[in-house]
This record gives structure tokens, sequence and C-alpha cells, in this order.
């Protein structure tokens, strides 16, 4: 019996018919829409979907691997900056989450996270600091217990000894859907200051259309982990639905939601999120030619992505790719590619898992070689600085 908070009513989300064009290693595609993947207007928690009012972002770019900040790190997978330049970066499988400093590299141990039953792809996954983390001092964490995937939140005090600087976590959210595979995981702070996660179907593919199961879903949440105001569906948290396994989320300097998921056998997805859209899993992976489902604004054989996390910096879409085990430049022009994905670092660093802006023109990058399905190279796991455009 899946556990739940509410149930939802149905709603369905019309889109367009898109072509595909190719991509630099003949492996991606992006369609030639003529607006944006869903209906206009201001999204739930204020995020507009029309099309951008600058100009689309350049069709090529660059990326160049500034230093190894740090190595050595085990089943690296979420990845929270903090405000004083340092990072919380969160360990799958030994359910850990370790400080790094932003300019030694140097690793402070915060603490273990209670409850946490790493298996399979789940364990500990997504962080997020609180939106007043200022303040409150709160780290929120997703992870996989011994009966479902939840949400915590614990408070961060850095003066007390390594090891015991975690305060023991308060239950935000739970009963999501866990499996050995597709347990989503990725968690983030919208603009609007409400808690997004990214949750997979945990290997069964009829949750992602149930709209009153929370696998296979966006769910956006208040910080306390009840159903936000203003979400599409009365009185629950599912933001959006007919998700695989959701992996990246990011927001354009438009607030504007785009999350990133694995296929099965064939597509690999990137999507522009519309609150209350169908995304078409199990009936449609990639593109579709179905009415009812949102397509991707871009898609991959899932050889070459196999996505991960997502960061926006500067009009563009950075993702990291596990399988495909290189990083991906997706440019925008509102809400949909402007351009084919461009590739880089292809099998430099290997498998590649989380990614979020560092400032200016730079991004942090997190490679997974440990995880269990990666070739481990001298001093994996590591986090990287790259300059990108």
């Amino acid at each position: 019996m899946i556990v739940r908070r509410r149930t939802v009513s149905a709603v369905l989300a019309a889109t367009a018919l898109l072509l595909s064009a190719g991509c630099s290693s003949g492996g991606a595609g992006f369609p030639d829409g003529a607006g944006s993947t869903g209906p206009r207007g201001t999204a739930a928690g204020g995020a507009p979907s029309g099309r951008a009012t600058g100009p689309a972002a350049p069709a090529r770019g660059s990326v160049h691997v500034l230093r190894t900040l740090t190595e050595g790190l085990k089943s690296p997978w979420g990845l929270a900056p903090l405000p004083d330049g340092g990072l919380l970066v969160a360990s799958r499988d030994d359910g850990t989450i370790t400080r790094i400093d932003g300019k030694t590299g140097g690793k402070t141990e915060l603490g273990a996270v209670s409850g946490v039953s790493p298996a399979g792809e789940g364990g500990l996954l997504g962080l997020a600091l609180s939106p007043d983390f200022a303040s409150d001092r709160m780290v929120y964490a997703y992870f996989t217990s011994a009966s479902d995937n939840r949400i915590v939140r614990m408070r961060y005090d850095a003066r007390k000894p390594a090891g015991e600087q975690l305060g023991a976590p308060d239950t935000v959210f739970k009963g999501i859907p866990k499996g050995v595979i597709h347990n989503g995981g990725r968690i983030g702070f919208g603009p609007d200051k409400m808690l997004y996660a990214g949750t997979g179907e945990s290997g069964r593919r009829g949750l992602a259309q149930d709209k009153g199961s929370l696998g296979g879903k966006i769910l956006r949440l208040t910080p306390e982990g009840e159903p936000a105001p203003g979400n599409p569906f009365p009185d629950s948290p599912v933001y959006s639905y007919g998700h695989r396994n959701v992996q990246g989320l990011a927001w354009d300097d438009r607030q504007r939601l785009f999350a990133s998921e694995f296929g099965q056998d064939t597509w690999d997805e990137l999507n522009a999120i519309e609150p209350g859209g169908d995304y078409g899993w199990p009936e449609a992976e990639g593109r579709s030619s179905d009415a009812r489902f949102h397509n991707p604004i871009a898609q991959w054989h899932t050889d070459d992505a196999s996505p991960s996390g997502i960061a926006y910096v500067d009009g563009v879409i950075w993702m990291a790719a596990l399988k495909g085990q290189r990083l991906w430049r997706i440019p925008l022009d509102g809400a949909k590619a402007s351009a084919a994905p461009q590739a880089f670092l292809t099998g430099r660093y290997g498998r590649l898992r989380t990614v979020v802006p560092a400032g200016g023109h730079k991004i942090w990058l997190v490679t997974s070689n440990t995880d269990g399905r990666g070739t481990p190279k001298k001093g994996d796991d590591r986090v990287l600085e790259v300059a990108v455009r």
C-alpha cells in the first residue's frame, strides 16, 4: 500500500507535436517548437511559462576545467553550496554529509544521517539548504529508509566537533515509494521558496500515471512538508506527473522549472515543467504524437546520457550524464532548446552525477564512479570547478 498525504483529481495537459533535429554527437535531438511546452500564463509559485524576453543563448559554447577541488569521495550524490563558499556533499552509500572547503578542498564530516538504508540506487540522495539557512541553519535531505523514500531536515552546527555537527533528523515528508531502482532523489527550493522533489516510480510503471501516488512525480511542498499553495491539484503535493525517474531540477532566470529524466531503453529527456503537466511515462518515452503528453525539449539515446543533475547558467542548461560520461550543454530560447545539445568532457572523468552553479560563468561538477556502476579512477570520486560559456 502506497503511503501518501493527499489524493488528487485528474487533469490533462495538451502539447503540440514537435519535430526533431540532430546533435553534434549524433545521439541527441531537440524539437523545433514554436513556443512554450504548455499553456501560457503564470505557473504556481509565480513561474511564468511564456517566451523569454531576451536573446537566445549562443548555439555553441565552451568548457574549461579549472581545478579538482577535492577527491577521494565515496558515492557522492547531492551537493549544496554554502553561503561561505563551502559545499555540502552527500554520500549515498555511507549516509554521511561532508563539508568541503571551497578554497582548499579540505573535508570535514558533519555526521551520519539517521535512518538511511542504502541499497541499489537508494540511499542518501539530494541535499538542499533552507531558504532561511542564515538564521535556521537547516539542511534538507532526501533519502531511502527501510520503508520508503522521505525528506528530512537537520540543524547544522559547525561549532560542534566533526562527526557531531548534524542534529536529529525531523521528517518533513514521507511515503514516497522506494525500490532497488528509480528512487528519484533530487530536491531544491524554488524561487518561490517552496520545496520541490523529483521522485521515481520505483520500477512500478503504473505509479507514474496515478495522481494518487507519490511515485514518478515532481512534488511541490511548503518547507514544513505540506502541499504548497497554488498546486495544480487540490490538496495534493503533486506538481507534475508521468515521470519515470526524475534526476535533475533547475530554474532559469525567469523562474521556469526544468527537469532531467532517465528513459528506459530509447530516450532520456530534458523537460520544461508545467504545473499539472503529464510527461507521458509509461505510455510515451521521448517525443510522442499523443496530445495528452508534454514533449521533452531535448532527448538523447540512453547510451549518450542517462542524465542526472542539471544547472542553469546564463541561458544554458548544463546536464551531467552517467552512462554517457559527458557534460551536455543545452542552450535555451525561453522554455525551448534553441540549438542542438553539445557534448563536453566525453569519457574524461567517467560518470558525472551532479552539477550546480558556482557563481559567475562557473559550475561545480561531481563525478560518480564509485556508485557500483562505474570504473573508479585514481582519486575518485571528485568535485571539479569548471568554467562554462
